[in-house]
């Protein structure tokens, strides 16, 4: 197989440099450009075709938060992974919401950046505690309906579906979930993983991004 063809967009060359050179040690990765500022990169794109873009928020004429939407409108199959030294629950995911692939700081050490920049590439996104926390509080803040008012979406999920996937987001471990719906804990599992394969999602992570993308948890109350 080619190796992952990465474009590093990041105002700061002493960072590009860095990843750039942590990164020419794994056969399965590479860098093929830089670009200092979002203009800059969207005038690349043009030109080559990068798998994955590592995209710091904060640059200087065009930021990441305006190249985003770009980049997928333009080429929706390009992961993007988000680099910031900001810890932002809303922005994170405001930007999830926006098409964004994974969201990392950049005090990330390497190995974390190479496995999201893989797991990006193959699974489309990467989840980590830092997206996970930040997706649940999103959730928790915007979520206080009652099931019946959930929205059918076009993964066709039924009530009890719905129901368990609503309290899978306000992290209710297996047991509190089969307690709550008077089902075993065995069942709620299956129930768990026919979710993953009707929603495509690969993890439960992935389930709770498929609920924030499909508004599945609405405002109203």
């Amino acid at each position: 197989m080619e190796p992952i063809k990465v474009l590093i967009a990041d105002d700061h060359v002493l960072y590009r440099a860095g990843v750039k050179t942590a990164l020419s040690s794994k056969n399965d990765v590479v860098v093929i450009a830089e670009a200092d500022n979002g203009m800059h990169l969207l005038t690349m794109l043009k030109t080559i075709q990068p798998d994955v873009i590592l995209l710091d928020i904060q640059m200087p004429v065009m930021d990441g938060i305006t190249t985003l939407p770009e980049i997928k409108k333009n080429w929706p199959d390009i992961k993007v992974i988000m680099l910031t030294m900001l810890e932002d629950h809303s922005m994170i995911t405001k930007l999830m919401e926006l098409g964004a692939n994974s969201y990392l700081s950049k005090t990330s050490d390497i190995e974390v950046i190479y496995e999201a920049i893989k797991t990006c590439f193959e699974q489309d996104y990467f989840f980590n505690s830092l997206t996970n926390k930040a997706l649940l509080t999103n959730l928790k803040q915007r979520n206080q309906v009652t099931p019946q008012k959930l929205v059918q979406q076009e993964a066709q999920l039924n009530d009890k579906e719905m129901l368990i996937l609503k309290l899978m987001c306000e992290e209710k471990t297996t047991k509190e979930i089969a307690d709550m719906v008077d089902l075993s804990p065995r069942t709620v599992e299956a129930i768990r993983d026919k979710l993953k394969v009707k929603t495509g999602a690969k993890s439960t992570a992935g389930l709770i991004m498929y609920a924030v993308k499909n508004n599945l948890l609405n405002e109203e109350r």
